[in-house]
């Protein structure tokens, strides 16, 4: 008779495990709404079995913290990015761009229900350089600067928040673009033009659109 063994699941956050955490570097945070409108889009895009398998793929202590967020609760990024890479291993193959249509749908849904007054802007550059930060209303540490900017187009560079991470930075593409169209912007293109985790020093985002205000 042949013995099976189970795979040990580890939380995702472990101090002394996770190499984000070092004594001169700040914890990375996310909000739990990134962990409710992952869960809403594979439950509608997918099925609330995919959901619940790409749940299952979690250790048990990150499954209850995953359940026990609230939308405004700060959560260890490590915890977002361990529900990302389960869901990933989940549908991934089945939708190869999940990630970035789950970005798109967490402005689309909880971005304009809560920052609703941040988004909806006259125009794009107005969304892009007011003082607000959409960013870090999400994420800490860090920020979103804008490097270059005119009409139609904006160049974006992350900085001072030290998580690369590959679907991090396609959930950002996805993001962008809706938050765009939000901001009054038609036809959205959004490049990840340099990235962290590809070798480059920083990740910028190159973004493009049309818009009669502009």
């Amino acid at each position: 008779m042949l013995e099976t063994t189970t795979p040990t699941m580890r939380p995702a956050y472990t101090p002394g495990r996770d190499r984000r955490l070092t004594p001169e570097r700040q914890v990375p945070i996310a909000r739990g709404s990134t962990l409710r409108s992952t869960l809403d889009f594979v439950t509608a895009a997918s099925g609330p079995a995919r959901a619940e398998a790409a749940l299952a793929r979690l250790a048990p202590e990150d499954r209850a913290r995953v359940a026990a967020a609230g939308m405004t609760d700060e959560v260890p990024l490590s915890l977002a990015l361990a529900l990302w890479h389960a869901v990933d291993a989940e549908i991934g193959r089945d939708d190869p761009a999940w990630v970035e249509r789950a970005g798109a749908l967490s402005i689309d849904a909880y971005g304009a229900q809560l920052y609703g007054g941040i988004l909806r802007k006259a125009s794009p550059l107005e969304f892009l350089t007011q003082s607000v930060s959409l960013f870090r209303l999400y994420y800490q540490p860090g920020d979103m600067h804008v490097m270059d900017a005119g009409p139609g187009h904006a160049l974006l560079r992350l900085v001072g928040f030290g998580a690369a991470d590959a679907l991090f930075c396609r959930r950002q593409t996805g993001g962008l673009g809706r938050a765009i169209v939000l901001a009054g912007g038609v036809a959205p293109r959004v490049r990840h033009v340099r990235c962290e985790v590809q070798g480059d020093a920083f990740c910028e985002w190159e973004l493009k659109w049309s818009s009669g205000a502009e």
